[in-house]
């Protein structure tokens, strides 16, 4: 049985990848904001793609210092993700939000966003420069330059989760609700 969905919600259909925290930092002020809309491009050298808007204090960040960390948060951060995504950073007064809420973060090797504690995975990521599609549709494309997993939950290449359920990633789809990643499956194999 279908049914005809209004558009206003058709991203909904998509957006259950996982959802991510964005750092940045610049100057010596850093931020952290959650972000849904992140996708791979490319394999060599390795691409993505994020969306992000142009009134945030993140955006900000990363267009003075051309450089952002994807952080992939789990279940057991789903509080954090909601705090630092429906706040901005802007409006906290001397201080930001890895210290307002209390977020552990390691330095990261090859750019100057910090990366936070706790996640299950970390992506560096360089911008290349597009300024027209910056610009209309807040979509940056970047270079991963480095990235890092807990290797409980990621190894050889590949997600598994069995005994690790707070680690689950998580998938924001809208209004504060979010799934957690499933139970693996394996496609059959012929003899």
């Amino acid at each position: 049985m279908q049914y005809l969905i209004d558009l206003k919600y058709c991203y909904r259909l998509l957006n259950h990848g996982p959802t991510v925290l964005i750092s940045s930092a610049h100057n010596g002020n850093q931020n952290i904001m959650a972000a849904a809309w992140v996708t791979p491009l490319d394999f060599d050298p390795p691409k993505v793609t994020v969306v992000i808007d142009k009134n945030t204090y993140t955006r900000e960040l990363i267009e003075a210092s051309g450089t952002f960390a994807i952080n992939v948060p789990c279940i057991a951060q789903i509080e954090v993700v909601q705090k630092v995504g429906t706040n901005s950073g802007r409006d906290l007064q001397g201080t930001d939000k890895f210290a307002e809420y209390g977020l552990d973060a390691f330095t990261s090797t090859h750019i100057t966003a910090p990366l936070l504690q706790g996640c299950v995975a970390w992506l560096e990521c360089k911008i290349i420069p597009e300024p027209h599609i910056q610009n209309t549709y807040d979509l940056f494309v970047a270079e991963v330059v480095a990235a890092y997993a807990d290797e409980r939950v990621f190894s050889d290449g590949r997600w598994h989760f069995e005994g690790y359920p707070d680690l689950r990633t998580i998938h924001h789809v809208a209004g504060g609700h979010f799934f957690a990643t499933g139970e693996s499956h394996e496609a059959g194999h012929e003899a």
